[in-house]
């Protein structure tokens, strides 16, 4: 697995808060991945990293929440995340769903909400020094430097799947690596809206 990006620890951190609060105000209902993105942005309607998601790269920052959720304890938050057309989590999804969402609506998520920041530092030092983010336009520079010279590999992307290769290069990650991560997601997860 590709270490987390900056990218992924902050649009995950606010993720597990979405999570949370469906958590605890639905208790434990599923939610698509763009509903989800929808209801993350709706908290945090500055937050520029997160307006700039898109269902294609969930995953990573699906793993954050999951990863986080392990490491104090909790049941898997992210079970509660799901696929438009399936209404189920990911192919990848280990455990028994229907426990793991009966556990996540009956924990108390509220004493959670403090041991995030401090959990979010320690991932954020460990991100590698080759994951450098940078500005919006470079990376979509470089990505169309890349896309002219292999063409071939791009042909089926949709513009979602630009929009997140872009969001991962200005995480530090080179145009193919930002590649790979979207293709096997749209090969995971489909269509993910």
């Amino acid at each position: 697995m590709i270490p987390f990006t900056f990218n992924d620890i902050e649009t995950g951190a606010r993720l597990f808060e979405a999570l949370a609060r469906q958590a605890a105000s639905l208790r434990g209902m599923p939610i698509t991945y763009g509903d989800l993105l929808t209801l993350a942005r709706s908290l945090h309607p500055k937050d520029e990293v997160l307006g700039r998601a898109v269902p294609v790269g969930i995953k990573p920052k699906l793993q954050f929440v999951e990863a986080f959720c392990a490491a104090h304890g909790f049941p898997n938050l992210a079970c509660l995340a799901v696929n438009r057309e399936t209404l189920r989590p990911g192919p990848a999804y280990q455990g028994d769903w229907e426990a793991d969402k009966r556990a996540v609506a009956g924990f108390d998520w509220s004493a959670a909400d403090a041991l995030l920041p401090a959990y979010v530092e320690a991932m954020r030092a460990r991100v590698p020094a080759r994951c450098k983010p940078r500005k919006e336009r470079p990376a979509d520079v470089a990505w169309y430097a890349y896309f002219c010279s292999h063409r071939a590999a791009c042909e089926k992307l949709t513009p979602e799947d630009k929009q997140e290769i872009i969001n991962q290069m200005m995480a530090g990650l080179d145009p193919e690596t930002a590649l790979a991560r979207v293709l096997a997601a749209k090969s995971e997860f489909g269509s993910v809206s």
